[in-house]
C-alpha cells in the first residue's frame, strides 16, 4: 500500500470523525440548553402559581374583612339608635 493512499485514508477518517464529534457535541449542548430552559420555565410557572394562590388568599381575606365591617357598621347603627332612644327616655324622666 502506498503512503499517499494511507495518508488520504487517515485524512478522510479524521475529517469524518471531526464532523461526527462536532455534531455529537452540538447535540449534547442543545439538549442541555433545552433542559435548562425547561427547568427555568417550570420554576417560573411554579412561582406564578404561588403568586396566584397568594392573591386568591388575599382576596378571600379582604372579602371576609368587608363582611366583618358590614356587620360592625350594622351593629354600630343599632347601638346609636338605642342610645338616642335611651337619651330620649332619660330626658323624659328628668322632666
Amino acid at each position: 500500500m502506498d503512503w499517499t493512499v494511507l495518508t488520504a485514508i487517515i485524512s478522510v477518517t479524521a475529517a469524518i470523525s471531526g464532523i461526527v464529534l462536532g455534531w455529537v457535541g452540538k447535540t449534547k449542548a442543545y439538549k442541555a440548553e433545552v433542559v435548562q430552559e425547561a427547568t427555568a420555565e417550570a420554576s417560573l410557572h411554579t412561582d406564578v402559581s404561588y403568586i396566584k394562590r397568594g392573591i386568591d388568599d388575599i382576596k378571600v381575606d379582604v372579602r371576609i374583612q368587608g363582611q366583618r365591617m358590614d356587620g360592625l357598621t350594622e351593629r354600630l347603627i343599632r347601638v346609636e339608635e338605642s342610645t338616642k332612644q335611651a337619651h330620649k327616655r332619660i330626658d323624659e324622666l328628668k322632666e
